[in-house]
């Protein structure tokens, strides 16, 4: 049997024990952990602001889980919506276009966060005792006004950065190998983004609501194979972060490949509860329909979606809902993408919408 096959076997099995109502996290309602970037899409299908329209096409979708960016909205979500300036993480977090989407029906909300007052990356060069204690302090205050303000809604928010092991290199070449004083300082940045999560968490409780911290790494495979030094065997053991996000394209969709990885990873990170040895979770994956062709991506999102669900990843998030990457300007064609998609600049529905539409809300006999 082909691996594309025996993927889609394993999730018709699945979404069958589901139907009998069993409950393992394993087979927990799919709805509530395959789920949907929406960030930066180069087009738009409505006339709302570009925030609600992208958490309105997942929810329609079938899927309660979301992954968004909680820094520079008005890049990363411009389309028919005038931000204002903000100051801190809460201020984000609490405006009216963000709070709009944390009060829909999702119950899990990936944030992509970073503080105030400095570059994204500056950890790469050594971190202060004056930055640590003020990334500590944003991010108990970010946490605190979340459990505080969504307390017995039942919602999960997980804060998490972007790729690692491009971060930690400041580029994107493969080859060259992120520096021991970059390491150290992503460690240092790390632990104080998780101590502020922890305090907040120790200070209010978690009344019906559950605040987390994760890292993200992407070049796994690299370290696995290759024993290249990366952030999964260099960060992850010093961090002690919640939960590692796996944005998981170096995979490819290899269901072997993804295993391996996750393991991989599930050796490195320290199990924290409540997820003990499964605190791993995929933060991206996909393919682009233009270069690659449906098939190749319903056979991807197929793989990784059994692979990732039976291994018991807490959550597996698709990139994205409108594609990022652009050809050409102004995006008014399909062909002006690259197809990181959901739906079509046209409005029609991807490859990958009708796998996931299928496994998100299955036929019943």
């Amino acid at each position: 049997m082909r691996a594309s096959s025996l993927c889609w076997t394993v999730v018709a099995v699945v979404l069958a024990v589901q139907a009998r109502g069993a409950s393992t996290p394993q087979t927990r309602d799919l709805r509530d952990v395959l789920g949907v970037t929406h960030v930066a899409g180069s087009y738009h299908l409505t006339d709302k602001p570009f925030l609600a329209e992208g958490a309105d096409q997942i929810l329609a979708l079938g899927s309660r889980v979301i992954k968004l960016y909680l820094f520079r909205p008005a890049k990363n979500y411009p389309f028919n919506a005038t931000w204002p300036r903000f100051g801190s993480l809460v201020e984000v977090a609490a405006s009216p276009a963000y709070r709009e989407v944390f009060t829909e029906p999702f119950t899990t909300y990936i944030l992509t966060a970073y503080s105030f007052g400095r570059s994204e990356h500056y950890w790469t060069k050594g971190v202060t005792d004056a930055e640590k204690a003020d990334e500590a302090r944003q991010f108990h205050e970010l946490t605190r006004h979340l459990l505080t303000t969504y307390r017995g809604t039942g919602k999960t928010f997980v804060l998490q950065h972007w790729e690692g092991d491009w971060a930690a290199r400041g580029s994107f070449d493969r080859k060259v190998d992120p520096t021991p004083e970059a390491f150290a300082g992503m460690i240092e940045w790390l632990k104080a983004r998780q101590a502020g999560v922890q305090s907040a968490r120790k200070k209010v409780g978690q009344p019906g609501v559950h605040v987390y911290h994760a890292a993200e790494v992407n070049l796994v495979v690299q370290a696995m194979r290759e024993g290249r030094p990366g952030v999964a065997d260099k960060v992850l053991p010093h961090a002690h972060c919640d939960l590692v996000s796996y944005s998981a394209w170096d995979a490819g969709g290899d269901p072997k490949t993804l295993r391996e990885a996750l393991d991989f990873l599930a050796r490195h990170q320290p199990d924290r509860p409540p997820f003990g040895r499964k605190n791993v979770y995929i933060g991206e994956f996909g393919l682009p329909e233009n270069d690659r062709g449906p098939e190749t991506v319903r056979a991807n999102v197929r793989n990784t979606v059994a692979t990732a669900h039976a291994w018991g990843c807490p959550w597996i998030l698709y990139w994205q809902v409108y594609c990022n990457e652009p050809r050409r300007r102004p995006v008014t064609r399909n062909d002006d993408v690259r197809g990181f998609w959901l739906l079509k600049p046209d409005g029609t529905r991807s490859a990958a919408y009708d796998v996931l539409r299928a496994l998100l809300v299955p036929q019943r006999p």
